[in-house]
């Protein structure tokens, strides 16, 4: 089943201890979509400048990668500049520049509306809305989002809160979100708005799932080498949905096994810059590597 993405395209510079790399493709939508499309076709509905050169995700296409919807508008796309210190988790912000995405509008094809699967990115919570209400009855809505929303946007983004099925956000992000700083009683807490399933991402300490009914804990997958995380996020939410979007019945185990997917193509997101390491992995390689995940976690 085609998965519906909705998020940020963006040109990064970003410095690690291992390199650096300027105006790198990056942004929610097109990292999503690098992992996700190794398991179901995506659409990408976003905004670029005049100034992106749509060569460098030619591969994306190549991954059955629907960019019809990406709108190219007047000005230049949007830029962000990171650098990571010594300790990966550490990350200083150089600038943001909206530009083009400051005044992003989704607007989205008649021939995306019946997607089945639709991953809200990380974007307004005000657009995530207007998302919903153009989407044509989709089997599960994923949501994303932030400590901005969070704290600036706080009434609309319980209004998306409450229409969608899962929801993925950071231990810190859900704390915020819920006034509570024991992690299980946030998340049942969340539960009591509306979603169906939470998944707690904890960085390099893997993730958590957590429903009325099931509570399931991962591991990260153990990288030999991390060269760049940005984007391993959205890696993961790529790899969460696009195994769902495979299944017959979303079931517990099957969400179980999508987190361990999910963090599967985040490790290999993050051993090297950009899309670089997704752009050459196959599909055959994730499931070796999903395999030695398992016995790994496996007791």
């Amino acid at each position: 089943m085609s998965i519906l993405v909705v998020g940020s395209i963006a040109l990064d510079t970003v410095e690690t201890p291992l390199g650096k790399v300027v105006d790198s493709p990056g942004g929610s939508a097109l990292f999503f979509s690098a992992a996700a499309s190794f398991f179901a076709p995506v659409k990408v509905v976003g905004v670029v400048g005049e100034d992106f050169d749509f060569s460098i995700i030619n591969f994306l296409g190549k991954k059955k990668v629907d960019l019809s919807g990406i709108r190219v508008e007047h000005g230049q796309t949007f830029r962000w500049g990171g650098r990571y210190q010594q300790n990966m988790n550490i990350r200083d912000t150089l600038y943001t520049h909206l530009n083009v995405f400051e005044s992003f509008q989704p607007v989205i094809p008649p021939h995306y509306r019946k997607c089945k699967f639709v991953f809200l990115a990380n974007i307004d919570p005000v657009l995530q809305l207007q998302v919903l209400d153009n989407m044509d009855s989709p089997s599960l809505t994923v949501l994303d989002t932030m400590n901005f929303w969070i704290a600036g946007r706080r009434q609309q983004l319980m209004e998306v809160i409450r229409r969608v099925d899962v929801i993925i956000l950071n231990d810190e992000e859900i704390k915020e979100l819920t006034g509570q700083y024991h992690l299980q009683q946030a998340a049942q807490k969340l539960l009591q708005w509306g979603p169906r399933l939470l998944v707690i991402k904890k960085g390099e300490h893997g993730a958590v799932l957590v429903s009325a009914n099931d509570y399931f804990t991962a591991p990260a997958y153990p990288v030999n080498e991390v060269v760049d995380p940005t984007g391993a996020g959205d890696s993961f939410a790529g790899g969460f949905v696009g195994y769902l979007a495979t299944c017959s019945r979303l079931t517990d185990l099957n969400f179980r096994k999508a987190v361990a997917y999910g963090s599967t193509v985040a490790s290999f997101a993050v051993e090297s810059f950009s899309f670089n390491r997704l752009r050459e992995v196959s599909r055959r390689q994730i499931e070796q590597r999903y395999e030695q995940f398992r016995k790994m976690t496996h007791f």
